[in-house]
């Protein structure tokens, strides 16, 4: 769900620092668990190969919470289905929904992020909203109140990169400064103690943060530098320091500068170096990892020898990525199909998903995935 829950646009050879002159229209897919009806295809069917949902090709945006989705159109609006148990759909009730339906009328949204049972979003003011399950002030609204309609988390216009735990949330500012929220039981806000926040707190004074991710409980992060750091949860060696031994602070993973994307699973890491190889740590019992075995790993293991990797994402106890050439691959726990093979075997090894070479932007929830292609 890369528990960083909410993936951007990474169509193959996308460089985000070149102007970018072919506009691409995006359709929406799905596959996995579908009790709550997060797939959005109107029933609460299982599929185990990748089902469209709609005929629209204007989907921009997409992330997948603990057992629903959210979903940003090119025009700005804001779609959910799914689990809505908490209002994390953000339609003003708890009723769940198998098909997408639009979150107010606004056509300002930029950028969403779940988490298990909750919402973040950024505005293209800049501001930040949440909404949803509230109990271990993970909505960063100052209490520890559900909610099930957007509000705003205080008045700065200024955030930037959002991510979502299960329970706590991570974000930066334009500023390149750090934030964390939530739940905080292991140290997973980075703030050097164990204590519940309901408001953003800075990490430390740094303004060199670049990317946030994270797990179940624990916070992936990369700064200007290229450099990789972790805290939090560390039962499976999942933050890649060589033990298994609790964070509350970020610790560097290694001394490389050349990482570039990362992204949190239920208790595993993955993340792509700038020469494009895959690398992955933490809890393999399914073969989340990708090693071809069932091995926990507590350092960063390379993902065979291919340079050819590009967007990745985590779900509970999965993995999904696409490489340079557009095409899709998966691996690790599928008893509902989440891996989209057709079949519902786990896979320790990376396994194509289909023969497409049009698939852009994944996000994987607790065991669904969505994906868009073009």
């Amino acid at each position: 769900m890369s528990f960083r829950y909410g993936s951007g646009i990474n169509k193959p050879g996308f460089n985000p620092l070149a102007a970018q002159t072919t506009t691409y229209t995006y359709e929406l897919w799905s596959w996995g668990s579908n009790n709550q009806g997060q797939l959005g295809l109107g029933n609460l069917t299982y599929y185990s190969s990748p089902k469209q949902v709609g005929a629209l090709t204007t989907w921009a945006t997409i992330g997948a919470g603990g057992r629903f989705t959210q979903a940003i159109k090119t025009d700005g609006t804001l779609w959910s289905w799914g689990n809505n148990g908490a209002g994390e759909l953000g339609l003003g009730n708890t009723t769940a929904r198998s098909s997408p339906n639009q979150v107010g009328a606004l056509t300002a949204w930029l950028a969403v992020a779940c988490g298990y049972a909750f919402t973040i979003a950024t505005k293209t003011n800049g501001t930040l909203w949440s909404w949803g399950r509230n109990n271990s002030g993970q909505l960063g609204l100052g209490n520890v109140t559900g909610y099930s309609s957007p509000n705003q988390v205080g008045a700065l216009t200024t955030w930037l990169k959002i991510a979502c735990g299960d329970y706590h949330t991570i974000a930066t500012t334009t500023a390149g400064t750090l934030y964390a929220w939530g739940r905080n039981a292991n140290g997973q806000l980075g703030l050097g103690n164990t204590t519940y926040y309901s408001s953003p707190k800075q990490v430390g004074a740094l303004t060199t943060w670049l990317k946030v991710a994270c797990g179940y409980a624990h916070t992936i992060a990369t700064k200007t530098d290229g450099t990789l750091w972790t805290w939090g949860n560390n039962s499976s060696g999942q933050l890649g320091i060589g033990s298994t031994v609790f964070k509350s602070s970020p610790n560097q993973v290694g001394a490389l500068t050349t990482w570039l994307s990362i992204a949190g699973g239920g208790y595993h890491t993955i993340a792509v170096k700038t020469d494009g190889t895959l690398w992955t740590w933490g809890r393999n019992a399914e073969g989340q990892l990708g090693l071809g075995n069932t091995t926990q790993y507590s350092s960063p293991i390379q993902v065979g020898a291919l340079t050819t990797w590009s967007a990745i994402d985590g779900g509970y106890r999965f993995t999904l990525a696409t490489k340079t050439d557009g095409t899709l691959y998966s691996w690790g726990s599928n008893l509902d199909g989440q891996l989209g093979l057709g079949d519902t075997v786990n896979k320790s090894s990376p396994n194509q998903v289909g023969a497409l070479t049009t698939w852009s932007a994944i996000s994987s929830g607790y065991y669904h995935t969505i994906a868009l292609k073009y």
